[in-house]
């Protein structure tokens, strides 16, 4: 799958590159037809302890998925995005099957 990421406000590290990656690939195994995944690291300008936002948008035939999050780290915040991805893809197969 192609990942595409943009980090705002911030310059992101090879690590968290990686992290992202290899969370997006375990969707794979849930949904095989995913194109492309946008992924967008805010950093925002607040004073909250949870100020990172984490945007996935996952590019699927005739659909896209989108969630965001946000928490403590981006870690953190991409765990939660792909834990509601995992649910919005499993729920959108089980209705293409039944049809």
């Amino acid at each position: 799958m192609k990942v595409n990421l943009q980090a705002v406000n911030f310059n992101v590290d090879r690590k968290l590159v990686d992290f992202v990656q290899e969370k997006l690939d375990k969707l794979e195994k849930y949904y095989d037809k995913i194109i492309s995944a946008d992924v967008f690291l805010r950093l925002e300008n607040t004073s909250d302890k949870e100020n990172k936002t984490v945007e996935i948008k996952i590019n699927v035939p005739g659909d896209d998925f989108v969630v965001k999050k946000t928490a403590k780290s981006f870690e953190e915040g991409v765990d939660l995005a792909v834990d509601s991805l995992e649910r919005v893809i499993v729920k959108r197969k089980e209705k293409l099957r039944a049809i």
